[in-house]
């Protein structure tokens, strides 16, 4: 008998809510201090999540709960990415 694997959670800087970490897009700010979008969800730094849908980026921007989660500033190209790239899928 096989044993159930712990499917690994994360919260959702727009909703609040904890969603299966592969459902959810990563942020990550570097060690270098550069914020981007992590694809693969494996590149080093302090990261955020947020749920691939326009509503809850745009209310993570306007609490600037990204910024506070990243504990630094963040440019709005870094935004303009995510939104093109959520407006394609």
């Amino acid at each position: 008998m096989q044993k159930k694997r712990k499917v690994p959670l994360r919260k959702c800087l727009g909703c609040n809510e904890m969603k299966p970490k592969k459902e959810l897009i990563r942020i990550v700010r570097s060690p270098e201090g550069t914020v981007d979008i992590d694809k693969a969800g494996k590149a080093p730094g302090r990261g955020c999540y947020i749920c691939p849908s326009l509503q809850c980026l745009e209310a993570a921007i306007k609490a600037k709960r990204v910024e506070n989660a990243l504990e630094a500033p963040v440019n709005a190209d870094v935004f303009n990415k995510l939104r093109v790239q959520l407006t394609d899928e």
